[in-house]
């Protein structure tokens, strides 16, 4: 599975320093009102002008990216502070107008940082480790924040990697970029459901991988593109690895398929279980996982039938209630 390019900002980074050029990174760092990106957002832009990301709707880039080109000639970070009038707002798709600010870094030069601390970051998400960039925009300190480091701010770094939400520390004087491994997605059961849901998974960041034995259902030919495993669920749960950023969903209602995922869903910290089938389905699949051993607290984290009440009759409105209980279960709404 390959990261979604908008989300590989430092690696192209790097990338540009490896191919003997500079580069430096823009990061929202605040915003207000309309913006049109949120804290956290990033753009790379390289020594000769090329830009990878956004740090809004296309209003400022080239500003940003000016500033950026003499940060690498100077040297020197800045923080820069933009705003969108209610005039402008429109053509950069908001409803009304808003400001940002923008911290722009020079990798490996001047006061940016050095190099081998972006080096750790990329490896620390290509290892999927959730990691914390903390820097200070006043003095200029910077630190990586991983869990079980120890540091000062690890309890407010946790929180921020769980509410997925970059921001400034409580002191207000150091910001917490927060870089989370992608969002995957485990669908057991090649059914019609999962043509739409697939889709749908990827569109929203999700790295959506397809499971099923069955090769006649789990084809090529019927899901052009996606990752599919033929693999029994549970093996292929397990070659996947299940993880806080990790949803699962079963379509099958077949206990023979659906249930060995569902057991491994539930000894794993995924953040959401899905599972399709009626209510009358569901209380057999609660009765045999009672038999099984698991207890009535861990079979509650299950959301049974899968997805949101909307009324959905069609495979892609069902796909469209699955992926609205995902993004809530994700993101903390009631």
């Amino acid at each position: 599975m390959e990261t979604a390019a908008h989300d590989r900002i430092v690696e192209q980074a790097l990338g540009w320093i490896d191919a003997g050029k500079g580069a430096a990174l823009a990061t929202v760092i605040r915003t207000w009102g309309s913006a049109p990106r949120q804290a956290g957002a990033q753009l790379a832009i390289s020594s000769d002008a090329e830009l990878m990301g956004s740090v809004s709707g296309g209003c400022v880039e080239g500003a940003v990216a000016a500033e950026a080109l003499e940060a690498l000639e100077d040297g020197a970070c800045r923080v820069l502070s933009f705003g969108v009038s209610d005039e402008e707002a429109f053509a950069v798709g908001l409803a009304c107008g808003g400001e940002i600010r923008v911290m722009v870094e020079p990798v490996g030069v001047g006061r940016g940082p050095d190099e081998a601390l972006i080096r750790e970051l990329a490896a620390a998400r290509a290892a999927r480790r959730g990691a914390i960039y903390a820097v200070n925009p006043e003095t200029w300190e910077r630190r990586l924040i991983l869990s079980g480091s120890g540091d000062p701010l690890e309890a407010e770094a946790a929180a921020a990697r769980r509410a997925d939400r970059s921001g400034f520390d409580e002191s207000g004087a150091v910001f917490l970029g927060v870089h989370n491994p992608p969002l995957k997605m485990a669908v057991v059961g090649a059914v019609h459901i999962a043509q739409p849901l697939m889709q749908m998974a990827r569109l929203t960041g999700y790295d959506p991988v397809l499971i099923d034995p069955r090769e006649a259902f789990g084809s090529a030919a019927r899901f052009p593109g996606e990752v599919i495993s033929h693999d029994w669920p549970d093996e292929a749960l397990a070659a996947l690895g299940l993880d806080e950023r990790t949803a699962v969903v079963t379509l099958t209602h077949d206990p023979k398929l659906d249930d060995p995922a569902i057991r491994a869903a539930l000894r794993a910290p995924v953040f959401y279980l899905g599972c399709l089938g009626s209510k009358k389905t569901h209380a057999k699949r609660v009765d045999r996982l009672k038999e099984a051993g698991f207890p009535e607290e861990e079979i509650a984290r299950i959301h049974a039938p899968v997805g949101l009440d909307i009324g959905a009759k069609s495979p892609a409105e069902i796909a469209v209630s699955i992926m609205a209980e995902v993004t809530a279960r994700l993101r903390g709404a009631s």
